[in-house]
């Protein structure tokens, strides 16, 4: 059996996913959901989640809960504060916990909307293949049968 990708996802993708269910970010969550890839996300994502979807859409609280009793997310445990001032001149202060604790979790993919902060030389750096939800499902369509 082929290794199952490991995808760490950005609040904006899980926002997205629960938001529409006809988009890319849902196809993601489908896929994780059919266990085809693995998703794991930081503390601050899934703050950053909730939080998003109180002010923004309150009514996909239930959702969200729903979602994570059924197939609950790989939680990475908080970055170090040291660990945090390593990737500070990298991102904007924000993003900082979110980038150390991808890199922490060693993805094989970090997948954002984000691609003001997530730029191409956040990736380089990092070392960390930083995709947008469409990126990701165009590379894993090509690499494996989706």
């Amino acid at each position: 059996m082929p290794k199952k990708f490991r995808v760490f996802l950005d609040a904006n993708v899980i926002f997205s996913a629960l938001y529409s269910s006809k988009g890319v970010p849902n196809a993601i969550l489908e896929a994780y959901v059919e266990g085809k890839i693995e998703v794991v996300i930081s503390h601050q994502v899934l703050a950053e989640t909730i939080l998003n979807i109180q002010r923004k859409k309150p009514d996909l609280l239930p959702n969200l809960y729903f979602f994570l009793q059924q197939a609950p997310f790989e939680i990475q445990p908080d970055p170090s504060v040291e660990d945090i001032a390593r990737w500070a001149k990298v991102i904007n202060p924000p993003d900082t916990p979110i980038l150390a604790a991808a890199i922490a979790a060693g993805p094989d993919f970090l997948v954002t909307g984000n691609t003001q902060h997530f730029t191409p030389e956040v990736a380089k750096k990092a070392k960390l293949r930083i995709l947008t939800p469409a990126q990701f499902i165009q590379t894993y369509l090509q690499l494996k049968d989706f």
